[in-house]
């Protein structure tokens, strides 16, 4: 394994803007039974998806169970893969959501400019660092966007650990990390793994409002928010009453699990400009947003990753908001007196 090599991509990868990188290798495998090998990193991934697959977990995204032992080993999508090169951006910043009556809230991750984007223009500029390093190498780099569990390979590569809501936790970041990798021929010097220091903390699933998170590491995808307001399609029977209620204001995305993580008490604003946040997602104003016409809607969200909701699920998502909301009576009885207000 090239240690020098290793080294000079970890600050290339810095250098560009990475906050975090990592690396995570396969095993030599001289036959197809050592890639099932249950003991394996790869035989471990591949039972794990299965069993959540079995459940039915998935709900509607039919492509997740499209050839889980190859979504389970990079080698299979990167034939003569030998390492994977992990990376983080902290997306964190000290803004914080108006949810102020007729307002909906968006997840944290989608305040500013489309995260696949920013991540993704830097690891094109890494992969072409690499190429020029090692002319014979292969690569393929995605940013949550190939059949690669980036979660599970992020904490083999020691950028944090898997936490009980089922995402990324770094003890230095919280869970405030945006990931993506490289899968490379190259065998490089491997990261150590990270360590699970949840302990005996369950706040992620305590506060999860829709109860999806089932048991710890375990999320029954059709009952997340995040699914019911990005995943699902807009053309889908409307949620069950409820389920929507429990959905609250909540119109692209959830944070709540993330938000409530202890980690994050130390987690430091990021520097990268483009995961500031625009007014209208610090905002965004269900009865104006409901105005949006298609092509409004496609020129707001152009460099969003609001987009990937679409106009109709979009539209769907603010009126469950709406219906959602009190109403001014309610809010109005709801508020102590001025008088019992300290």
């Amino acid at each position: 394994m090239s240690t020098p090599l290793t080294a000079i991509i970890k600050q290339a990868a810095r250098d560009l803007g990475f906050d975090v990188v990592g690396i995570s290798v396969l095993p030599a495998r001289p036959d197809e039974a050592t890639a099932h090998n249950h003991a394996s990193p790869t035989g471990r991934l591949v039972g794990r998806l299965n069993d959540w697959l079995g459940r039915g977990f998935h709900a509607t995204m039919a492509w997740m169970a499209r050839d889980p032992e190859r979504r389970a080993d990079p080698a299979r999508v990167l034939p003569g893969c030998r390492s994977i090169i992990s990376v983080g951006m902290n997306y964190y910043t000290e803004h914080r959501a108006d949810e102020g009556a007729g307002n909906g809230r968006i997840a944290r991750y989608a305040w500013g400019v489309d995260y696949h984007q920013i991540l993704g223009d830097r690891l094109t500029q890494l992969t072409e660092r690499i190429s020029t390093l090692a002319p014979d190498s292969r690569h393929r780099a995605y940013v949550d966007t190939g059949p690669v569990m980036e979660k599970a390979w992020a904490q083999q590569a020691g950028l944090g650990w898997i936490g009980k809501h089922s995402n990324l936790v770094s003890a230095q970041f919280g869970s405030w990390l945006l990931l993506g990798e490289i899968l490379t021929t190259l065998e490089l010097e491997p990261d150590e793994p990270g360590t699970d220091l949840c302990g005996t903390c369950t706040l992620c699933v305590q506060t999860c409002p829709t109860g999806a998170i089932t048991e710890p590491y375990v999320v029954d995808a059709g009952r997340c928010i995040s699914y019911l307001t990005i995943e699902l399609r807009g053309g889908e029977p409307p949620l069950e009453d409820d389920l929507r209620r429990k959905v609250g204001n909540r119109i692209f995305g959830c944070d709540d699990c993330l938000d409530i993580c202890p980690y994050n008490l130390q987690a430091e604003p990021t520097s990268e400009a483009g995961f500031q946040p625009t007014a209208l997602a610090r905002a965004p104003s269900l009865l104006t947003m409901t105005k949006m016409t298609e092509q409004t809607f496609a020129a707001t969200f152009k460099q969003s990753p609001i987009r990937r909701a679409k106009h109709l699920g979009l539209q769907r998502n603010l009126s469950q908001a709406l219906a959602n909301e009190t109403t001014p009576d309610d809010r109005a009885a709801a508020t102590p007196p001025s008088s019992e207000i300290s």
